[in-house]
């Protein structure tokens, strides 16, 4: 198979969907790959490192996608790619189509293959290709917060650990899934008098047995999170339905209850968001502030440790691509369950309930397309 990885051109984002140890193993499998010149610079990969590793090295965006049988992104398309996409083609990176009915509809007419690094999904029901950009997300989420915490960047001017006879901030934490668990156990290292918050019970039971004993573990509900949200000084929302819009834990009016100052972090905002007023912004620009509450809402975050993230990133995407590449990907998704979980849209159908469901558009069953 002919393998494509264009270089990321949403605002910062510095990963590359492929190392040169990726690309080697493309090789030994008998396949072709075309690398856009510096899409690893950002990662600290050169074009030089990809050649010796076998791949061809491509000037532009476009002759990759030209060329390629299957594009391997990180980040989904952006609107000047849209046009570059063909018919059939794979396309294999983050998608997050229930964020954006723009590029659902796009990918629709397109009527491409797309396959959700979000959506592979184990028996578990654990999100393999999810994993390690969300423990990369949580423990950003803190250093970010932490950041922002100061004064001058318009927070309340708060050290999260505190010092002899002052005492800690109050991090709150809304999910105790990957990214949950990441943010606590960080926050809880600086210091910190940590809550964290989830709708299971098991799982706070899970939390408890392993966060340390500044870490506390309360059950997820309205009542709670508004009492919450009074005492906070950092709130992380790192709630996650795969697939799926995240639910609004946090709704305008609760602005009003909070410390001026206060900073939400919103991992989730790539998936809408679970505070009601979080909207996407870049590395750029990630922060503004609504009723004096600070807001940094990056949708990609792990973008800006792109080292750790690439490679993170690669090292649980890789196994699933060589089988894309080895058997295509129809006879991939019938044969692993994962990959056919991955299957969002399909020649102009949406294949995946969450993202139908987030749009109000037909949805058509996996079992129609892998007939």
């Amino acid at each position: 198979m002919i393998i494509g990885v264009p270089k990321e051109i949403k605002n910062n984002e510095n990963r590359v969907a492929l190392t040169p140890a990726g690309v080697a193993e493309f090789k030994k499998n008998g396949h072709t790959v075309y690398i856009q010149t510096l899409a690893g610079v950002g990662s600290g990969f050169t074009d030089e490192a990809y050649e010796k590793a076998g791949a061809t090295i491509l000037p532009t965006i476009e002759a990759v996608y030209e060329i390629a049988e299957m594009i391997v992104k990180v980040k989904e398309p952006i609107a000047s790619e849209y046009k570059l996409i063909k018919e059939n083609q794979l396309l294999f990176t983050y998608f997050h189509f229930a964020s954006s009915e723009e590029l659902t509809h796009a990918m629709i007419e397109r009527k491409a293959i797309c396959l959700a690094y979000e959506t592979v999904e184990k028996a578990d029901r654990s999100l393999p290709l999810l994993v390690p950009m969300s423990e990369v997300a949580g423990r950003m989420a803190i250093q970010e917060g932490a950041k922002y915490l100061e004064k001058p960047m318009g927070g309340r001017g708060i050290l999260l650990g505190g010092v002899a006879g002052v005492k800690p901030a109050n991090v709150l934490v809304l999910g105790g899934g990957i990214v949950g668990t990441q943010a606590a156990k960080m926050a809880a290292g600086l210091g910190a008098n940590v809550t964290i918050m989830d709708i299971s019970l098991p799982r706070l039971r899970y939390l408890e047995d392993v966060m340390p004993a500044n870490v506390d573990t309360v059950m997820s509900n309205e009542y709670n999170v508004r009492e919450a949200i009074k005492l906070a000084d950092l709130i992380i929302g790192a709630v996650l339905i795969p697939g799926a819009k995240a639910p609004h834990l946090i709704t305008r009016d609760m602005l009003k209850e909070m410390k001026p100052g206060t900073v939400l972090v919103d991992v989730a905002v790539d998936q809408g968001g679970c505070i009601e007023t979080c909207t996407p912004t870049t590395h750029e620009n990630p922060t503004f502030v609504i009723d004096e509450i600070v807001h940094y809402c990056v949708a990609n975050m792990p973008g800006a440790v792109p080292y750790t993230s690439t490679l993170a990133l690669t090292n649980a995407t890789l196994p699933y691509a060589i089988q894309l590449a080895n058997k295509g990907w129809e006879k991939a998704c019938k044969e692993n369950e994962e990959l056919k979980k991955g299957l969002n849209v399909v020649n102009g159908k949406i294949v995946y309930k969450g993202v139908s469901e987030a749009w109000k558009l037909p949805y058509c069953h996996i079992s129609e397309v892998l007939a």
